[in-house]
C-alpha cells in the first residue's frame, strides 16, 4: 500500500511519489533552505525522492553487493523500478560492486526520471558503515559534480531504504554536507590559482522524507555553521611553487 512507505528520511527517502495524490493536495513538495548559500551553493532539504527531482546530477548511495541479494525498499525500490531495473541489473551482474568510493554514472532511460545524469556512489561493506563513510561519499560527490559540470545537484543516500538504521539521519546528512563543502572549497581554491577550469555549483538538494525532515534541516544547518570557520582558516599559500 502506497502510504506504508512514508516512514523514510533523508537517509531513508519518501517513497510516496511527489506527482501523486498527496502532492496534488498539498501543492509542491516541502523544501527548506539551509545555510546562507555557503560557498555560493544554495543547499536545501526537500521532501522528495531521487526518482522525482529535476537535477543535472542525481546521486544515491549503495552498499557493497551481497551475493544473497540486495535489500531494496521504499525510494531505492521505486527508483530502480522507474529506471526499468537498471540499478539491480548492474549489481546482480557484478558490474557495480559498490566498494567504498566506487562510482557508476549513467544517463537515465528516456521518459523514466527527470534527472539528466544519475550517479551511484559505493558505501562499501554494510558492517563498516560510519559517519566517515558519509564523509568519503561527500568528497566524491562534490568532485564528481564539478567534473561533470553539474550546476544543480541532488543527493539521496537511501541507506534506510537498503534496510540499515545504524546512523542517525541528520548526523549522516550533516557529515555528508560538511565534506561536500570541504571538497568544493578546495576546488574553488584550485580555480582561483588557475589550476582548474572555472565552474560553480548553484544548488544542492538533500532529498528527505517526512519523518526525519526537520532533524535533517537542523543538523545540516549546524554542520554548515561549524564547517565554514574551519575552511576560512585553511592555508592560503599557493598549492604549487610554480603558481604566481
Amino acid at each position: 500500500m502506497k502510504t506504508s512507505l512514508i516512514l523514510l528520511g533523508s537517509l531513508a527517502l519518501c517513497a510516496l511519489y511527489p506527482g501523486g495524490a498527496n502532492a496534488e493536495a498539498t501543492g509542491a513538495p516541502k523544501e527548506t533552505p539551509v545555510g546562507s548559500k555557503p560557498l555560493g551553493i544554495a543547499f536545501s532539504v526537500k521532501m522528495t525522492g531521487p526518482y522525482a527531482q529535476d537535477a543535472d546530477l542525481q546521486i544515491i548511495c549503495a552498499f557493497k553487493h551481497k551475493a544473497a541479494g540486495d535489500a531494496y525498499q521504499g525510494a531505492m525500490k521505486d527508483s530502480d523500478a522507474k529506471l526499468g531495473g537498471l540499478i539491480s541489473s548492474l549489481r546482480n551482474r557484478g558490474e557495480f560492486v559498490a566498494e567504498l568510493g566506487e562510482t557508476i554514472l549513467f544517463v537515465p532511460p528516456k521518459e523514466s526520471i527527470p534527472a539528466k545524469l544519475f550517479l551511484i556512489i559505493g558505501l562499501g561493506d554494510e558492517s563498516s558503515l560510519s559517519l566517515d563513510t558519509l564523509r568519503v561519499v561527500g568528497r566524491v560527490a562534490a568532485r564528481e559534480a564539478v567534473r561533470l559540470k553539474a550546476k544543480r545537484v541532488a543527493w539521496a543516500p537511501v541507506i534506510r531504504d537498503e534496510g540499515n538504521s545504524t546512523i542517525d539521519v541528520g548526523d549522516g546528512d550533516s557529515a555528508f554536507v560538511e565534506s561536500v563543502l570541504a571538497a568544493y572549497d578546495t576546488q574553488q581554491r584550485l580555480q582561483a590559482q588557475g589550476l582548474a577550469e572555472k565552474f560553480a555549483i548553484s544548488e544542492w538538494v538533500i532529498e528527505a522524507g517526512p519523518t526525519f525532515f526537520d532533524g535533517a534541516v537542523e543538523k545540516i544547518g549546524k554542520g554548515i555553521q561549524a564547517t565554514l570557520p574551519v575552511l576560512q582558516h585553511r592555508e592560503t599559500a599557493p598549492y604549487s611553487t610554480l603558481t604566481k
